[in-house]
């Protein structure tokens, strides 16, 4: 895989868990560690895409 298509599977994913964090908090039954856990999978895939951003290319 290529680090364009992996930058963009994270960013899709990222975006994923986005929209699915929004509905949760739309929501009052779901539970705070729920949204805490999305949360943090969210912040975790943003931390690994800036990473990739920030390798150095060797061309």
């Amino acid at each position: 895989m290529s680090l364009a298509s992996h930058l963009e599977e994270l960013q899709r994913k990222h975006g994923d868990i986005e929209r699915e964090l929004d509905e949760a908090m739309l929501h009052p039954s779901v539970d705070d560690l729920e949204i805490a856990n999305l949360k943090r999978r969210k912040l975790a895939l943003k931390d690994e895409i800036e990473k990739l951003r920030t390798l150095p290319t060797t061309h």
